[in-house]
């Protein structure tokens, strides 16, 4: 019998399930259960907490048939319960380091209590907060051991599920349940909290309690808030059965009023429409429940109480009024005044606002509005196809306009008619930023493409790295992932990725990158002629170097002596030179060129073409290395400042553990490793094989040449996305260019 259980109630939290459980299961105290519910979720949850209990005997999956809320989840996880103490874990949050093993030392200490109960710190996507305002109660205590009744200030504990280990049997013993619905943690911990007879305080953060700034059920306004009257209808029930329980009435029913104002006043919870709806219900509580002889309690309390004993919504307004605006001062509340008055749009702008949307028209833009590019060009291509109705228009630099291919439509940003189609399309389709200075009208779509597998740290990750933060503005960064509606994803690991770092209502649609359908569409012909047009001599085998971006470099500098390599390896190979879009090459690139063993294709519009003319890729952390592997063709990882690089801009796992999976191939760290690795066959040898393969499993999950189709027949033609994803082992890649 293990001494703790961890019940984990799953439900589409995807990008933070790893991080939880990882936090249960790699605690230095090791005695322990983990009971994942996976609560009928749409997403991969299921699979992920599968594959956990397939690897560590101490995790139990189970599969509920039917969504049945959070409440319901955790009864079904405390039904298969072992241990001695259950604690209740949600599936965003995570454990501390060490916090198990205090649990555990406190209780050897102080022996069986009903309620061990610890803290949390709030952990928000823009970085974590300060301890919560139990704090000092936790300090207060000590290792007291005492009940409710005799500290009635501890009621004033965070009352959730998720910040106390229970005894299991004495929680079983009395029956304790969570209801369906909304609240439901609230009054069972308040039920447990009157009944304990041993209760206990560990002054220990031991649970980072996710902010999420969308998605979090409490985050979500609507009727379902209404839940909280039954749920506390239930704890009254509860006490009317108890009459041994009634010293707690008063102390009870103030915390239940306290929590249903709480509610009440947070526009992410009740809606406008709904508050006096909402007042009056709480206002049918305090009536009905109110115990004999109670005293209100001074301060707002008192006078919201007051108002809902008169049953009067105006008199709780006009406090509500009171309170804001001592709160604001009347220096923010001019401030306020005036960012509402100026909050004005060009005129020309204002004017096509007022116009329908077209609903045949939809904007692209590639990279900041350079040329049609990536994902959005190849969405562009397939629209034409399948959604012919669809009238694409680019958006693009002024510099860039004369570079635009014949026949297709573009605007130049800021321009007369930039404002028109901006304030009319219906559809717009970036990999990078949406434009700036843009208003989301209701009824328009805005579709994130994404350009990459994030290896390094993306969104709101950035916050921990100075070198990448210095050059991202988050408010910006929110504003428009705010306005996301569809990002699409290749792999299970970029769904995880984006869901988490950038905090937004979007839909994930795991269909693939519509750019790498070119590398199953292609034919031999197609890699001749493109080899043909970038000076590739025939049997040469040609390697693209294609580094990514350094954000604590001003310049770029190669890892490696590009002349001493290429003279090195021979006339046999020439190196493919692609330099990261945000720099600005090597000075001697030219140079080199000329010499015939260099070919620079930095400014090469289309890189899946570089990708199709290459023998192999030489990496180091660039995205490409995820594209490229959709080639099946042998990958060099050149990681000469890894260990700078990740301490610098972060990475999301290791890729050079050399696990399977993880490691796409021969790793080299050295420019002689490099030469080596090449010389003796090692590149494209039977480990560097297998590593692929692995690889290619992970990050090559959905794309099999028909993700474009995919994403148009969702995005333009209303669809469920299909065709259905080509497993692995039957998808056929572009040829490889011709033996030497």
């Amino acid at each position: 019998m293990p001494r703790f259980s961890v019940v984990v109630p799953v439900f589409k939290v995807q990008a933070y399930l790893h991080e939880c459980l990882d936090s249960v299961l790699r605690q230095s105290f090791q005695d322990v259960e983990v009971i994942a519910v996976d609560d009928c979720s749409p997403d991969s949850c299921g699979s992920i907490i599968d594959e956990y209990a397939a690897r560590d005997a101490r995790v139990q999956a189970v599969h509920l048939p039917r969504n049945v809320g959070l409440g319901r989840a955790r009864n079904a996880g405390l039904e298969r319960a072992r241990g001695d103490y259950v604690l209740f874990l949600d599936s965003d949050d995570r454990y501390t380091p060490g916090l198990l093993q205090a649990l555990a030392a406190r209780l050897d200490a102080v022996g069986d209590l009903d309620i061990l109960a610890f803290d949390h710190v709030r952990t928000y996507w823009h970085g974590k907060g300060g301890r919560s305002h139990s704090a000092e109660l936790f300090e207060r205590a000590g290792t007291d051991v005492f009940r409710l009744r005799d500290r009635p200030e501890y009621i004033h504990l965070f009352l959730v599920a998720w910040n106390k280990a229970f005894r299991r049997a004495f929680f079983v013993e009395q029956g304790f349940r969570y209801a369906p619905g909304l609240y439901e943690d609230a009054p069972v911990t308040q039920m447990a909290m009157v009944t304990a007879e041993r209760i206990g305080c560990l002054n220990r953060v031991g649970v980072e309690y996710r902010q999420r700034r969308h998605g979090a059920i409490t985050k979500t306004p609507g009727r379902k808030h209404f839940d909280i009257f039954e749920q506390y209808e239930g704890l009254f029930t509860f006490l009317d059965g108890r009459p041994e329980l009634a010293w707690s009435r008063d102390l009870l029913f103030e915390r239940a009023v306290y929590h249903m104002l709480f509610t009440l006043k947070r526009p992410e919870r009740v809606k406008a429409c709904d508050r006096r709806a909402f007042f009056g219900r709480t206002a049918d509580f305090y009536a009905g429940h109110l115990p004999p002889g109670f005293t209100r309690p001074g301060g707002s309390l008192g006078v919201h109480m007051r108002a809902l004993a008169k049953r009067s919504f105006h008199a709780y307004q006009a406090a509500e009024c009171a309170a804001r605006v001592k709160r604001a001062g009347p220096r923010k509340v001019l401030e306020a005044a005036d960012r509402a008055g100026k909050h004005a749009y060009a005129g020309l702008y204002s004017l096509h606002r007022r116009r329908s949307l077209d609903p045949h028209l939809a904007v692209y833009t590639s990279y900041g509005d350079l040329l049609p590019s990536c994902n959005p060009a190849a969405l562009f291509d397939k629209a034409k196809e399948l959604a012919p109705h669809v009238r694409g228009v680019w958006v693009v630099r002024e510099e860039l306009a004369g570079q635009v291919p014949a026949g297709i439509d573009h605007v130049v940003r800021g321009s007369r008619r930039y404002w028109e189609v901006t304030a009319r399309a219906t559809y717009f389709v970036s990999n990078a930023d949406f434009p700036d200075g843009i208003v989301k009208r209701p009824g328009q779509i805005h579709l994130q493409t994404h350009h990459g597998t994030p290896l390094k740290r993306m969104g709101m990750d950035q916050l921990a790295y100075p070198a990448a933060a210095r050059n991202t503005d988050f408010g910006r960064l929110l504003k428009h992932v705010y306005g996301w509606d569809l990002s699409v994803s290749s792999n299970q690991h970029s769904t995880e990725q984006w869901e988490r770092v950038y905090p937004g209502t979007f839909e994930s649609l795991d269909t693939g990158y519509p750019r790498n359908d070119r590398f199953y569409a292609a034919r031999a012909e197609d890699v001749a002629a493109v080899r043909d047009r970038l000076g590739i001599a025939p049997g040469r085998t040609a390697l693209l170097y294609a580094p990514t971006h350094r954000d604590y470099r001003k310049d770029w500098t190669p890892t490696f002596d590009l002349a001493r390599v290429a003279e090195a390896l021979g006339d046999a190979f020439v190196l493919l030179v692609r330099t990261h879009h945000l720099d600005r090459g090597h000075p001697h690139l030219d140079d080199l060129a000329g010499q015939g063993s260099v070919i620079d294709v930095s400014h090469h519009p289309r890189v899946e073409d570089l990708c199709l003319a290459a023998d192999a890729l030489i990496s180091d952390y660039s995205s490409l290395t995820f594209d490229y592997a959709n080639l099946d063709r042998p990958i060099v990882i050149d990681a000469a400042d890894w260990d700078i690089y990740t301490q610098v801009r972060g990475v999301t796992f290791d890729l050079l553990s050399g696990r399977p999976g993880d490691t796409p191939g021969t790793v080299v760290t050295t420019e002689d490793e490099l030469i080596d690795a090449f010389r003796s066959g090692r590149w494209r040898g039977p480990e560097a094989t297998a590593l692929r393969r692995a690889f290619r499993a992970r990050f090559c999950q959905y794309d099999d040449g028909h993700a474009a189709e995919r994403v148009v027949r969702r995005v333009f033609l209303g669809q469920d996305p299909h065709p259905a994803i080509v497993p692995l082992d039957r998808r056929t890649p572009a040829p490889k260019p011709s033996p030497r």
